[in-house]
């Protein structure tokens, strides 16, 4: 049953005054996220789409819906979808190509609306942000005051097309939570008081950290609800998932969650591992195709692009991994990894890896199973198994130049843009230009596209 709140009364705890918590052990955290956030774009800056039923598709030409706005969804779209089941649904619905430099500029006013209240502001993706108020809550009356200051500031600044839900509670994950309880343009604060009662009413899937594939396995095991999930039995939680994962489930079962809000002005660089460098468990990127590639030379020039990007990463964040995974996405998919002895940084080392898993998936032109040449819409390489590069081993049988010499590329290339020097393999293959999506990734991606 989806936990619905109606009415401010409904979900404030009357003896906290709407008062921010103020014990000396309990944050205060606040979520911002913006409703229909690419839709309600589109309509901010095309006043002819307002009221109609509009679906966001993908930048890159794909025939995906990745947003739909409030008229689309009440008439049941929902994203993702693909556009002819979104036209079968709603026949009326009109479909715009995302544009995400757009969205970004409307990001930037919030992110300069959020500073006003708080120096820690966390880009947790290019549609929300948390604000931790733990060190400026004295400064405000209440937590409905500075709701209430910072929708006025929206309105007047962005205008009334644009609205945000916001949440408030002592962690990032039930702040989060609170957000999805009373949408659009709604507010509720999840507090000691009413947590419990909260979550034994909400779908697995509706806290953040439990999707489709975990809330199934769940289920396999007999755990429906969060209440479930806290009598469970931990033993047999950890022979399904393993340690990590389990103690991980645990603590979302009781709500507990002490990850920081870490500014986007830091250098943090994966989702993964947010906060310090070293906290970092892998560095990865994805790109999709515009259309279906059949050559198997671009492909391959593609996977190079992507290993030399994660390997600048790599060396900025002066870290270095054993593992390197590639993905491809098309009419079949292949997936394949390798741990190797020696821990790496270098582009040319990752991509000796990724030919290999390539070149045996494309031995032949074989028909593959639907009977049509194989193709790859979607390229994935990550490295994992990392660790600092102070503590690794010198390869005896790699030349420190080659290092140094990569380091005064990366130099250039942050200086002059990223593909000032490439390697010659690439000289005439097609840049993958950073461009702001969903997810803005790192701090260097940030800087790249104008976010710093």
């Amino acid at each position: 049953m989806r936990f619905k709140f109606c009415h401010i009364s409904h979900f404030i705890n009357p003896a906290s005054n709407l008062k921010l918590p103020t014990s000396n052990f309990m944050r205060s955290i606040l979520h911002v996220d913006f409703d229909s956030f690419f839709a309600s774009c589109e309509q901010h800056f095309n006043p002819n789409l307002r009221g109609k039923p509009i679906g966001i598709t993908a930048e890159n030409g794909r025939n995906c819906v990745i947003a739909a706005s409030r008229e689309a969804k009440k008439r049941g779209v929902k994203s993702p979808n693909t556009t002819w089941a979104a036209a079968r649904i709603c026949p009326e619905i009109v479909f715009i190509k995302a544009d995400f430099e757009r969205y970004l500029e409307i990001t930037k006013k919030l992110l300069q609306i959020a500073n006003r209240y708080s120096p820690v502001i966390e880009l947790f993706s290019l549609d929300e942000v948390f604000v931790d108020l733990t060190c400026v809550r004295n400064l405000y009356p209440s937590t409905l005051f500075v709701v209430e200051d910072f929708k006025r500031q929206l309105r007047n600044e962005i205008g009334l097309i644009i609205t945000v839900s916001m949440g408030a509670s002592y962690n990032k994950l039930l702040a989060k939570l609170a957000t999805g309880l009373n949408k659009p343009d709604g507010f509720a604060i999840i507090d000691k008081s009413n947590k419990e009662k909260i979550l034994a009413q909400i779908e697995l899937t509706d806290i953040m950290g439990i999707g489709e594939r975990y809330k199934r396995r769940l289920n396999l095991l007999g755990v429906f609800s969060f209440r479930d999930l806290q009598n469970y039995p931990m033993h047999l939680l950890k022979a399904e998932f393993g340690n990590v994962a389990s103690q991980r489930l645990k603590a979302l079962s009781f709500g507990i969650d002490d990850s920081p809000v870490v500014s986007y002005t830091e250098e943090t660089e994966t989702r993964q591992g947010r906060g310090s460098p070293s906290a970092a468990k892998s560095v990865g990127r994805n790109y999709c195709l515009p259309h279906n590639e059949y050559d198997k030379e671009k492909i391959l020039k593609t996977i190079y692009e992507l290993c030399e990007e994660i390997a600048i990463k790599l060396r900025r964040l002066k870290m270095k991994g054993r593992t390197v995974g590639l993905y491809l996405h098309g009419n079949e998919q292949m997936g394949a990894r390798k741990t190797i002895s020696r821990y790496t940084s270098s582009g040319r080392e990752i991509f000796e890896i990724c030919s290999c898993f390539f070149k045996k998936w494309s031995a032949s032109d074989r028909p593959s199973r639907d009977g049509n040449l194989d193709y790859v819409r979607q390229v994935s390489v990550y490295v994992s198994n990392l660790k600092d590069e102070q503590y690794t081993t010198p390869s005896l049988f790699e030349n420190p130049k080659n290092e140094t010499i990569a380091r005064l590329v990366d130099q250039i290339n942050d200086r002059f843009g990223h593909h000032a020097i490439r390697n010659g393999y690439l000289v005439d293959a097609p840049k993958l230009h950073t461009k702001p999506n969903g997810y803005l990734a790192d701090r260097w991606q940030r800087k790249e596209i104008g976010l710093l």
